[in-house]
């Protein structure tokens, strides 16, 4: 009787230590659950197909080698498509902003498809990164940055180089559309200063086939140089037809083209082209002391060991550029607010805003409150295509 008592106290007081060890377990990993810190929301629009593949596919392989944080929190991606379509691109920044409710996007890769995005970051506050070149309007500045160098600062390397050339006379060929428009337009003002003439202008659509009509009248009027303000593989388009036509002046390309699809494209016809550049294309060329060469020639190696020897690319860098910066932001904005919240993105941007001396791909990174840009004229570098390859003026 004494022993049944005892087995059945025994076992009574057995099962009250297995729940009792149950709870604190159970209590531990909520405690744990609730102590994990709140990750950080990347949304991501890139032109993956169309027009604008060959800059937003590297792009979207650069994303996929970021590592799982940022500024030591967890870091999620949502990655989309906008087929170079800045309709589709307004889509994807919607849905991004308002249903995913990311904390920041980075994108597009076309500069029409950047501006649309603009738009929806500026109405919804979500800081965007830009990878492509554009100013944002008054409206839009808060929330919006651009990544790549400026078309001031890019076409500032080739007019000097036509200056020291003595080119006097320049056709322009270029993108009718918002990216094209940005280039004639600072050329336009710039080479009043060098006593250049820009004339005559043409511009073709992203899809077309030909521009021979263009070509001939460009070459009708017996232009020093030819600039083409384009970017991807349509770059090569007005090129290779001014190469079947005879043409012999200087042809001067922008950082749009800048990519090995480019070259791949434009075959022997690019032989010759000059065009301004970010370091990551020419990383081992760069100075030993040069303040990029490290970071370029770190992120360069990566690359070309996971997608192939040559495969590197400024659009790529441009994307590894949009983790660096933010790296360092999501750090400072987290010590005031929680991902996730308004008070977080707001922080996020000024965060942004105070980015000073970064080391990125493609030279230093300087932001501030009035130019929301990333590069200077040390982000830049003058090549021209020799033998196939990229080379350094």
């Amino acid at each position: 009787m004494a022993a049944n008592r005892f087995t059945r106290s025994f076992a009574l007081s057995r099962i009250l230590s297995l729940s009792t060890l149950a709870g604190v377990a159970m209590f531990c990993a909520t405690s744990q659950t609730y102590a994990q810190p709140v990750g950080v929301t990347v949304g991501v629009t890139l032109s993956t197909t169309g027009p604008g593949a060959s800059l937003g596919i590297p792009e979207k392989q650069a994303i996929g080698m970021l590592p799982p944080t940022l500024g030591g929190l967890p870091a999620r991606y949502i990655v989309l498509d906008d087929a170079t379509d800045p309709t589709t691109a307004t889509k994807n920044a919607r849905r991004l902003a308002t249903e995913d409710k990311v904390d920041a996007i980075i994108g597009s890769s076309t500069t029409p498809a950047c501006l649309a995005v603009a738009a929806v970051a500026a109405d919804t506050r979500t800081p965007q990164l830009g990878l492509c070149p554009f100013v944002p309007s008054a409206t839009q500045m808060r929330y919006v940055f651009s990544l790549p160098q400026s078309v001031a600062v890019m076409a500032d390397a080739v007019l000097d180089d036509m200056k020291a050339h003595k080119v006097k006379t320049l056709g322009f060929i270029g993108f009718n559309d918002s990216y094209g428009e940005a280039w004639l337009k600072d050329i336009q003002a710039r080479a009043v200063a060098r006593q250049i003439q820009v004339a005559p202008v043409e511009r073709y659509a992203r899809n077309d086939q030909s521009v021979t009509a263009q070509v001939l009248k460009v070459m009708s009027s017996n232009v020093d140089a030819v600039i083409i303000a384009a970017s991807g593989t349509p770059g090569a388009l007005p090129m290779s037809t001014l190469r079947e036509r005879g043409y012999k002046g200087r042809i001067y390309q922008t950082h749009g083209v800048a990519n090995n699809d480019f070259l791949r494209v434009a075959g022997k016809s690019a032989e010759g082209a000059i065009l301004p550049v970010g370091n990551i294309l020419v990383a081992e060329q760069l100075s030993a002391n040069h303040p990029g060469k490290a970071v370029a020639t770190d992120f360069a190696k990566r690359y070309e060991a996971q997608y192939g020897a040559g495969s590197r690319n400024l659009f790529a860098g441009y994307a590894y550029d949009a983790y660096l910066v933010l790296d360092r932001a999501v750090a400072v904005a987290a010590k005031q607010a929680q991902p996730g919240t308004q008070a977080f993105r707001d922080a996020l941007v000024t965060a942004v805003e105070q980015t000073r001396g970064l080391a990125a791909t493609h030279g230093m990174i300087n932001v501030n409150a009035q130019d929301h840009s990333a590069y200077g004229e040390d982000g830049r570098v003058l090549v021209t295509v020799k033998g196939g390859k990229w080379s350094i003026e």
